[in-house]
Formats: C-alpha cells, sequence, structure tokens
C-alpha cells in the first residue's frame, strides 16, 4: 500500500492523480445535477473543414480547442468524457511506468529529471488511446441525438438540477428505460426548482439545448 500510495502521489503520476481526482468529484456531483454533463462543450459543427492549427486568422479560445478535439479525433462526445478517458488511461501509464522504471532512480532530483518524458508519453499514448475509445461513443451520440431531437418536443421532462434558468439546467425525460438527460433552458427570466414539471417547447441545435416552459403554461396555452 505504501508503493501505491507513493507512487500516485509523487511526480509524474500525481499530475493524474490530480486531474482523475477533479474528474471523479465532477462526476459525483453531475449525477446530483449540481452539473450539467457536457458542460464544458463547445460548438464544432461551424468548424469542420475551416479549422486549421496552423491557421493565423482570429479564433476564440473556444474555437482553437474545439480545433484541437477535431485534428486529435477526440470530438463527437462529451468533452468532460473525454477528459475524463484521458486522465484515467494516462494515470494507468504513468502508474506503471513509474513503478518499474522510477523506482531505479530514488527521489531525488533524478527522479523529476526522468519524470518529464513519461509524464509526456504517458499523456500522448493516453491521448491516442482515447481517441480509439471513444470511435463507438462518437456513433452513439450521434444516433441518440437524431432519433430523440424531434420525439422529444411536446413531452413533459422533470428538472434534475438545481435550477433550470435562461444559460443553466438539465431535466430526465422519461423515454420507457433509464430515462434521457437533457439540456434545458427557461425562457426569459424564469427559472425552475428541482422536481419541477416542464415542457419541452423547441430544440436549438447551434447549443444543444431545449427550451423548456411549465408545464401548467404549456397546458394553458394548448387549451386556449
Amino acid at each position: 500500500m505504501n508503493d501505491f500510495l507513493l507512487t500516485i502521489f509523487n511526480f509524474p503520476t500525481v499530475v493524474f492523480t490530480v486531474v482523475l481526482g477533479i474528474a471523479i468529484l465532477y462526476w459525483i456531483c453531475a449525477a446530483f445535477g449540481l452539473f450539467e454533463v457536457d458542460a464544458l462543450d463547445v460548438d464544432l459543427s461551424h468548424l469542420d473543414g475551416h479549422m486549421s492549427l496552423n491557421s493565423h486568422s482570429d479564433h476564440s479560445i473556444g474555437e482553437s480547442f474545439a480545433g484541437l478535439l477535431m485534428r486529435l479525433g477526440l470530438n463527437g462526445v462529451p468533452v468532460t468524457i473525454v477528459i475524463s478517458l484521458i486522465a484515467l488511461v494516462g494515470w494507468l501509464i504513468s502508474y506503471y511506468a513509474s513503478y518499474f522504471f522510477l523506482a531505479l532512480f530514488g527521489h531525488g532530483w533524478l527522479r523529476f529529471v526522468v519524470g518529464v518524458p513519461i509524464l509526456l508519453v504517458s499523456l500522448y499514448g493516453a491521448v491516442l488511446i482515447t481517441a480509439q475509445l471513444i470511435k463507438p461513443m462518437r456513433k452513439l451520440f450521434a444516433k441518440t441525438e437524431q432519433n430523440f431531437q424531434k420525439k422529444v418536443l411536446g413531452q413533459t421532462a422533470t428538472v434534475r438540477s438545481s435550477r433550470v434558468d435562461n444559460s443553466f439546467g438539465e431535466a430526465n425525460l422519461d423515454d420507457g428505460g433509464a430515462g434521457l438527460i437533457l439540456k434545458v433552458r427557461a425562457t426569459g427570466d424564469q427559472v425552475f426548482s428541482r422536481g419541477d414539471k416542464v415542457v419541452l417547447l423547441e430544440y436549438i441545435a447551434n447549443t444543444n439545448v431545449y427550451r423548456v416552459v411549465s408545464e401548467d403554461e404549456f397546458l394553458g396555452k394548448t387549451s386556449e
């Protein structure tokens, strides 16, 4: 146990340990609706065929990041999943490399010097492996999005996040199975709380969110 702890909390594995710990904490919070699953996502659709890492055109940080993900083959799934997988795979590579090789160099400055290339190799390997792991996921996310974008409009969902306003929120839609977690936004200054019933009124493709109104408001409008 001591060797395990020394390895994961020493350079270079500690870098992945910290990121992986943050990722685990994020997914726990997301499970309780405190964060959105794709909170870090950026829109890639308008960048296809137009983004180059060597381009000198004026791109925002988000667009540059999106272009980098596309070049590395890490697009098509939520960024949070990509980061979590890179952290996990990188942690595994770094742990075993450190365990078998760095032990030969003790705990002095030489360990740090040898640890830098291990960190870089682990990160590079993690990116390559993650790009392969998300390939089947990409098809799953694309198929799910296509199948449900139109079908869910007009259906009632339950707010699962701490709130839903015009800039934040998630709702759970009962599809007869495990349920769907959708990004939703209120109209105007409306604010909904966890457990409120809302109706999916409109799908906004460029931000991948659903505009919602209260169930009472929707029923009132349809009855007029």
